[in-house]
C-alpha cells in the first residue's frame, strides 16, 4: 500500500468517524426525531422556493465561470454546469478544502484548460467570494450595532474597492515579472497572473455574478434558518453568513460537520441568542444545505454532454 494510499485511508476513516461522532452527539443533545419534526411546520411551496433560489445560486456560480473562461466553453454551458455541481459538493462534502482540487482537474479533463491557469482563477473568486461576505457582514452589523454603525461603514467603504486594487496590482505585477524571463518562478508567477481578469469588464461581471449569487443564497437561507428559531431576519441574515464564512475559510470538516453549526450559532450569539439555542436550529439549516448539495450532485451525473477533448493550456 503507497503512501498516498494510506493517506487517503486515513482520511476516510476520519471523515467517518467525524461523522459518526456528530450523529451521536445531535441524537444525545437533541434528538435527531424532534429536529426533523419541526419540518413539518413549513410548507412545502416555501421549502421548495427555499430550494430553488439555492440551486439558481449554484447556477450563478456557473455562469460566472462560464462567462470567464467563455473562450473555452462556448457552447457548452451544460458541461459548465456539471462541472460546478461536482465543484460543490465534493468541495462541501471533503474536508480541510480538499474538494478544491477537483476543479482544475474538471477544467482540464472537460474543457482542456490548464492546471495552473484554472487554480489561480479559482484562488481569484475565492478572494471575491470572501470579499463579498465580509462586506455584506460590515453592511449587517451596522445596522445592527449602533455604537460601531459609523466605523463599520467607514470600514466597508474602505473595504469595498479592494478587488479593483487587486486587479491594477496583478497587472502591474505580472507586467514587472515579465522583465526577468529567465527566473523560472517569475515566469510561473506571470502566467498564474495573467490567468486573472485582464479586462475591467471581466472585473466588473465577475463582481457582479459574485454578488448577486451570495445576495441569493442567504436570502434563502436566512430565511430558512428563520423557520427553526424565533428571531428576527437580521439575526438570520449575521448566522447563515458565519455559518457560510467557516467553509470559505481554509479550515473546515468534512462536509462541515459541527464547523458550519459552529459559525451559525456563533453569528445569532451576537445578537443574544443563546449558543445551545441556536445549535439545534443550524443543524437543520445544515441538513437543508447538504440536501441541497447532494441533489445539485446528482443532477450533475445525469447531465451526459460529453467532453470535447482541446489542447490543454498552462
Amino acid at each position: 500500500m503507497t503512501s498516498r494510499l494510506k493517506s487517503y485511508t486515513y482520511q476516510f476513516l476520519l471523515s467517518i468517524s467525524l461523522l459518526a461522532l456528530y450523529v451521536v452527539l445531535v441524537q444525545w443533545l437533541w434528538d435527531w426525531r424532534a429536529l426533523l419534526r419541526a419540518w413539518a411546520a413549513i410548507p412545502l411551496t416555501a421549502a421548495l422556493l427555499a430550494f430553488t433560489l439555492v440551486m439558481a445560486s449554484y447556477l450563478l456560480r456557473a455562469w460566472r465561470f462560464y462567462d470567464y473562461f467563455r473562450a473555452d466553453m462556448t457552447g457548452r454551458f451544460a458541461l459548465c454546469v456539471k462541472l460546478t455541481f461536482y465543484h460543490n459538493l465534493l468541495n462541501n462534502l471533503m474536508p480541510v478544502r480538499s474538494g478544491e482540487v477537483s476543479f482544475p482537474l474538471l477544467m482540464s479533463r472537460y474543457f482542456g484548460v490548464g492546471l495552473l491557469r484554472s487554480s489561480s482563477v479559482l484562488l481569484w473568486y475565492r478572494i471575491m467570494d470572501l470579499h463579498t461576505i465580509t462586506c455584506l457582514g460590515l453592511l449587517a452589523f451596522s445596522a445592527h450595532t449602533s455604537s460601531l454603525s459609523n466605523w463599520l461603514i467607514i470600514g466597508f467603504i474602505l473595504w469595498l474597492p479592494v478587488p479593483i486594487l487587486l486587479y491594477l496590482a496583478h497587472l502591474k505585477l505580472a507586467q514587472q515579472l515579465k522583465k526577468y524571463p529567465q527566473l523560472r518562478l517569475a515566469t510561473l508567477l506571470a502566467t498564474a497572473l495573467d490567468a486573472l481578469p485582464q479586462t475591467p469588464g471581466i472585473l466588473w461581471r465577475a463582481w457582479l455574478l459574485t454578488w448577486a449569487n451570495w445576495l441569493i443564497k442567504l436570502i434563502a437561507l436566512a430565511w430558512v434558518l428563520q423557520q427553526f428559531l424565533t428571531m428576527p431576519y437580521a439575526a438570520a441574515w449575521i448566522g447563515v453568513m458565519a455559518g457560510d464564512l467557516t467553509s470559505v475559510l481554509p479550515i473546515n470538516a468534512p462536509a462541515g460537520i459541527g464547523t458550519y453549526e459552529a459559525g451559525v450559532s456563533f453569528g445569532l450569539a451576537t445578537w443574544g441568542q443563546a449558543f445551545n439555542d441556536g445549535m439545534p436550529a443550524a443543524v437543520n439549516l445544515h441538513l437543508f444545505l447538504l440536501t441541497t448539495t447532494v441533489i445539485s450532485g446528482a443532477i450533475a451525473w445525469f447531465i451526459r454532454q460529453h467532453p470535447i477533448p482541446d489542447a490543454v493550456t498552462p
